[in-house]
């Protein structure tokens, strides 16, 4: 028994020492995967998350791009442009709540997936389309753009993966860029988004507010 409880003693600190190790890394992976500018997700957290909320036969997937972004940085400054980012992030995560997921991808564009049980992802959208254009707070109200959005519904491409889906929206949403429709659902065919149509949004080709299916 003397022998055990040597044992046992002698192993005691060993496992404090390995769980206090695990509680360190399970937090460094968690801040991995987060954005550290946003606090949104990051490519990598979001795709994990996301490729769970798929499963679901009610999952819509968008793709969001800040409009004119790099105007904003040149005329404003980069603090600027981080508030309108942040700010932008923050209107995203309210809009999914507990049961979706937003992420950052890189840059100004941003992608979520949410649940849309009740098939009002349209209207809600335009909704959020609105919110995004408003002027961040603690900003001159001059450092405001619109925001340009692309959904697809999974249900309408079955057996497609995030990487199809995540296409699907993109393309959704240059076209919405360039057509200055502000939200675009994609098609049940492909939607080709051209190469010097992808530079021109980049280069900030506006979209004004609206929908268009």
């Amino acid at each position: 028994m003397n022998t055990l409880s040597t044992t046992l003693a002698a192993a005691g600190p060993l496992v404090a020492g390995w769980s206090v190790h695990m509680v360190w890394m399970r937090r460094r992976l968690h801040t991995a995967r987060r954005d550290p500018l946003t606090g949104l997700r990051t490519r990598d957290g979001f795709t994990r998350r996301a490729t769970v909320l798929l499963k679901k036969p009610r999952a819509v997937v968008v793709l969001a791009d800040v409009d004119r972004f790099k105007q904003i940085n040149d005329r404003h400054g980069h603090a600027a442009g981080d508030a309108l980012l942040k700010a932008t992030a923050d209107r995203l995560s309210h809009y999914v709540g507990r049961h979706g997921v937003a992420g950052r991808l890189g840059g100004d564009e941003f992608a979520v997936v949410v649940i849309d049980n009740h098939g009002t992802a349209a209207d809600l959208l335009a909704v959020l389309h609105g919110v995004l254009a408003r002027p961040a707070d603690g900003l001159d109200p001059a450092v405001h753009t619109t925001v340009s959005l692309g959904w697809v519904r999974a249900a309408d491409h079955p057996g497609e993966d995030l990487s199809g889906l995540l296409r699907r929206a993109d393309e959704a949403m240059y076209a919405a860029k360039q057509g200055r429709a502000g939200v675009r659902r994609a098609g049940l065919g492909r939607l080709f988004a051209t190469w010097s149509g992808r530079r021109a949004g980049r280069r900030g080709a506006g979209a004004d507010s609206g929908v268009a299916a």
